[in-house]
């Protein structure tokens, strides 16, 4: 407690950081404000069947990542899954077009040109999911719920549906903006923080029902409740280890003749991560997950209802079993457009560092292109099985709202952003010779942000 006290003096001696954290904040609060405006047209006290829609099963996984905005029917009610959608396409043009190879080579220029293109596509396929949960809000609501200064109105008129449409997509790319600002004159990564905060959103509420639903009569009383929370750190302190796994191959550096000064003897280190992905696989699952729901709005058959059921049953065999597969697919791929071996047994060879017992250049290459996939596929398996820990706990009674924070994305995304936002600021308190949050000043962060 001390050491926090004296690290929230440090940081408000730091005009630098001090003025980041508050902008941070007031975009945050920014966001948090936006999640309770509702869409135009839509009244407010009547929304009772969507919030009940969104307590349970794929949907409640979807508001917990808009903060509850998708529930409120707010202008923010998409969020920023649109942009993580498009941002994944983009990924994967990037690994089998040309162009945005090319793109990906042109270093500033070339990001700029990405970034672009992505908001473009985030405004495409917000414009196809935004008609889709306008449908789904009409039909959950009653009639008077929908323009409620028109008491005559039997279907929603063709300006609600645009004007609906319009401030959907609008919201979600000024959400995208918020993230963005933030990245650039906050601390932390903006797209990440805007996830989290949402997901913290609904810590209380999950907590206090599962408090309460564990003091009714068949609930298992406080004993059971304070084994949860028992459980629930063992958990977090898993993820953390997770999420900071290093394995350090020694790289012993030859012998550097300068003049007259000999040097050698110099051990180093690679430090190549067991889960180099971060939280990206999950997020990059999550929202393929989402697809089936987008979709069904769109379908009335009965084949469609029956394939969306299937996949957005959260407690289901082949909803788990597809992501669970997914995520470790998507280690491998966003390990592999992270970690170049290539580049990393170049670099080694012009400083004239090496792998002891092992060639520079191509073997080198392949020496830790071996070690990346042996240490990434029990990592990614450790993920997955991470990911389904709320299905599992739900099976003994944890209530839905609470289970989320046993596992899955939302606890990996926490762990990853805190982990990284305390990174940056312990970087900022070094660099101005002040202590850090721990007594060591080394935070592991994460390798690769959520987006941004």
């Amino acid at each position: 407690m001390k050491r926090l006290i004296q690290t929230i003096r440090n940081i408000s001696k730091i005009e630098d950081l001090r003025k980041r954290i508050l902008y941070t904040l007031g975009i945050l609060l920014i966001y948090r404000l936006g999640s309770q405006v509702v869409i135009p047209g839509i009244d407010p006290h009547m929304l009772a069947n969507l919030k009940g829609q969104s307590q349970s099963g794929i949907l409640a996984l979807l508001d917990m990542f808009s903060g509850g905005a998708f529930s409120n029917a707010s202008i923010f009610a998409l969020g920023i899954m649109p942009y993580i959608s498009a941002s994944i396409v983009i990924q994967l043009l990037g690994m089998a077009i040309p162009y945005f190879q090319r793109l990906q080579r042109e270093g500033e220029s070339g990001r700029r040109k990405i970034n672009q293109i992505t908001r473009y596509l985030t405004v495409l396929i917000t414009s196809f999911q935004a008609p889709a949960y306008i449908a789904n809000v009409i039909s959950r609501l009653p009639a008077e719920a929908i323009s409620p200064f028109d008491p005559g109105i039997t279907a929603p008129s063709t300006f609600f549906w645009v004007s609906s449409v319009i401030i959907l997509v609008s919201g979600t790319m000024f959400v995208m903006w918020l993230g963005e600002k933030i990245t650039d004159k906050g601390i932390g990564n903006g797209i990440s923080l805007i996830i989290m905060i949402g997901i913290i959103a609904r810590l209380p509420a999950g907590l206090a029902q599962e408090f309460f639903s564990k003091m009714e009569e068949k609930g298992g009383g406080l004993v059971f409740f304070v084994v949860e929370i028992a459980i629930l750190i063992f958990v977090i302190l898993l993820t953390i280890l997770l999420v900071q796994g290093t394995r350090r191959i020694p790289v012993q550096y030859a012998k550097r003749i300068v003049g007259n000064k000999q040097y050698g003897g110099v051990r180093q280190y690679i430090p190549l991560k067991v889960n180099s992905a971060g939280v990206m696989p999950i997020i990059f699952a999550q929202a393929i997950m989402f697809l089936p729901l987008t979709l069904a709005g769109f379908s009335n058959s009965e084949t469609m209802g029956a394939f969306a059921s299937s996949f957005t049953n959260i407690n289901g065999f082949w909803y788990n079993f597809v992501q669970f597969m997914m995520i470790i697919l998507f280690t491998y791929f966003y390990t592999a457009i992270t970690i170049n071996p290539n580049q990393m047994a170049d670099d080694m060879k012009k400083n004239g560092g090496f792998i002891p017992g092992v060639k520079p250049g191509r073997k080198t290459a392949e020496f830790i292109d071996n070690v990346m996939s042996r240490i990434t596929l029990p990592g990614s398996i450790f993920l997955g099985l991470v990911t389904l820990m709320p299905m599992f706990v739900r099976l003994v009674g944890v209530t839905q709202g609470f289970s989320n924070f046993y596992g899955g994305t939302s606890l990996l995304i926490l762990v990853g952003v805190v982990l990284d936002t305390l990174q940056q600021i312990e970087s900022h308190l070094l660099m101005r010779h002040y202590d850090g949050l721990t007594k060591s000043g080394r935070i592991k962060g994460r390798t690769a942000g959520v987006m941004g």
